[in-house]
């Protein structure tokens, strides 16, 4: 009996180690660090799950098109090694953030840095601080 335990443990280790793990992923792969943006929009949702904060914004471009990107920043709890509250952002807020695109063209970024105007208040959006990717 103690064996045929030992078996299921061992085949649904196995199987837990093929399952890919899309909460790891490289940022070089995604995202395009040789072209930071910096865009000027208001919050349309903030979203606290791991493994990531999602940020959509709408950002208003030249010709007066508006479109929803969505800023992928750390993990809840290393946002809030930097000083982050869950009401840190709150809808229609105007913000400021800084950080990379991703590298299909969607309107999808990895942000770095967040200004919430008005407030003249800037937080890192990465889970140590750093400006710069990986």
């Amino acid at each position: 009996m103690e064996s045929k335990g030992i078996g299921w443990l061992a085949a649904a280790s196995l199987l837990l180690a093929a399952m890919p793990l899309s909460a790891h992923h490289s940022f070089a792969a995604h995202y395009d660090e040789t072209n930071p943006v910096t865009l000027t929009g208001k919050v349309t949702k903030v979203t606290w799950k791991s493994p990531h904060v999602i940020l959509n914004m709408d950002v208003t471009s030249e010709d007066g098109k508006v479109a929803n990107w969505q800023m992928e920043m750390a993990s809840p709890n290393g946002l809030m090694q930097q000083g982050w509250k869950v009401d840190s952002l709150k809808r229609g807020d105007q913000v400021v953030v800084s950080g990379y695109p991703a590298k299909d063209g969607s309107h999808m970024a990895n942000a770095r840095h967040v200004t919430i105007e008005g407030q003249g208040k800037t937080l890192s959006a990465t889970a140590d601080g750093r400006a710069a990717g990986k």
